[in-house]
């Protein structure tokens, strides 16, 4: 975690520098990620969501460990070394067991810090704000950062048995709903100076009753709300003269910046401004998983025009009985009728179809619908119909023919706006 404390030190040191972290499970996101970072000479911050990884396996069947291993192995193939992926956690606390009592989701939430931190994540963010079964709606800061302090020193304890770098963590209590606003964002307020100042005071004033003082200084980031959020088809950009007493009360708090959450779809010019305005943490993951999803589609139309429906691999209709059939990872969110239920699984920008892409027959789909145009490859003015941007790296000699390097290509899109503001680029 060096590398990342130093950056953090450079920019409370007044340079516009800040770093992006991938939210996704997606082997092709992470390996675009990583790819990407090779190209930049960059490290690459891939962080697991607790939904997505967990002891049980999550909902993409993996425990911390694997996923680590799924990394790792990505990274050896393309030759990053492994010191330049930082491996985090994100939301890690009750968040898969809400539907639990407190005590029964807390011990399941102990498990799993102990676990992600045993396995070498070392970013490590306590997310305690949601309200279990038989909690008050909303939580106080207190009760949200004694249970965080209870988590981090579980982080501790497992970070001293395991050994490697120190964890660094990340806090805060008003947290954005992971994966975008379930409904209107209307009514969404930008987090007040005074709301930052008092979670700090009770965050760390909790760090001290459970012994953990000297810990404090490894708290890097605090989550706050900056004015950016979206949901199933709108996005709600930042607007820096809003969030300006926002920003300059983390300027005179040590060692610590704002880590935003729910930043996808926003412009290049409002990254610049987030990282200019100490939001130097920013997290990406929906954003990547839909750029992925429209590559794919336009894949899925090529093959039917190009190989004709009898050979199509048919992904987009595979996915959509699939979703059908599974309905638990959307319905909670997708209301209205039949209709606007189909338009939001196939284009919402919460992008639920990434819950999907794991399945067997999903997986089938795509090796078929690859296979289909690798066989038999589309000439370049199909491909320019549906991927323009793609069809003119091809034309340039930047990209290879290969359908899914076009699709990685589009993901490098997403990337490439946030490292460019994390570098310091000028809004």
């Amino acid at each position: 975690m060096q590398p990342l404390l130093q950056l953090i030190h450079r920019h409370k040191s007044g340079e516009n520098v800040g770093v992006y972290s991938v939210c996704s499970a997606h082997p092709w996101v992470l390996e675009s990620a990583i790819r990407f970072a090779k190209e930049r000479g960059s490290s690459v911050l891939i962080e697991a969501t607790s939904n997505q990884v967990n002891q049980f396996g999550g909902y993409t069947g993996m425990q911390p460990i694997d996923f680590r291993a799924m990394v790792w192995n990505i990274a050896d193939k393309i030759g990053l070394p492994r010191e330049k992926v930082w491996l985090g956690g994100d939301h890690l606390g009750p968040n898969a067991w809400q539907n639990r009592s407190a005590q029964e989701a807390m011990q399941l939430s102990e498990t799993l810090i102990y676990d992600y931190v045993a396995a070498g994540f070392r970013k490590i963010h306590l997310d305690c704000s949601m309200s279990c079964a038989d909690d008050p709606v909303p939580l106080c800061d207190e009760i949200v950062a004694s249970r965080a302090a209870r988590l981090c020193q579980v982080a501790e304890r497992s970070w001293k048995a395991h050994g490697g770098e120190r964890p660094v963590y990340v806090i805060g209590t008003e947290v954005p709903v992971p994966g975008g606003a379930k409904v209107s964002m209307a009514g969404m307020q930008i987090t007040s100076p005074l709301a930052a100042e008092t979670t700090l005071k009770i965050h760390q004033h909790a760090w001290q009753e459970h012994g953990l003082a000297d810990v404090w200084p490894r708290v890097i980031g605090l989550v706050v709300q900056p004015g950016v959020e979206f949901d199933h088809h709108n996005v709600e950009h930042y607007k820096s003269a809003k969030a300006q007493t926002l920003s300059q009360f983390i300027e005179t708090v040590p060692h610590l910046v704002y880590e935003a959450h729910s930043t996808d779809y926003q412009t290049p010019r409002a990254y610049c401004e987030l990282v200019r305005d100490h939001f130097a943490i920013l997290k990406v993951g929906p954003a990547l998983t839909f750029a992925l999803r429209e590559g794919l589609f336009a894949l899925d139309k090529l093959d039917r025009e190009w190989n004709g429906e009898l050979n199509a691999a048919h992904l987009h209709s595979t996915l959509e009985q699939i979703m059908h059939e599974q309905p638990q990872h959307w319905h909670p969110y997708y209301q209205g009728n039949a209709h606007q239920q189909y338009i939001d699984r196939q284009y919402s920008f919460s992008d639920r179809i990434r819950y999907y892409w794991a399945d067997p027959k999903a997986e089938a789909a795509v090796n078929k619908l690859l296979d289909n145009l690798r066989n038999n490859p589309i000439p370049l003015s199909m491909l320019s119909q549906y991927l323009p941007e793609q069809a003119e790296a091809v034309k340039a000699g930047r990209l290879e023919q290969d359908p899914k390097v076009w699709v990685m290509d589009k993901v490098r899109t997403v990337l490439l706006q946030y490292a460019l503001a994390c570098e310091g680029a000028v809004a």
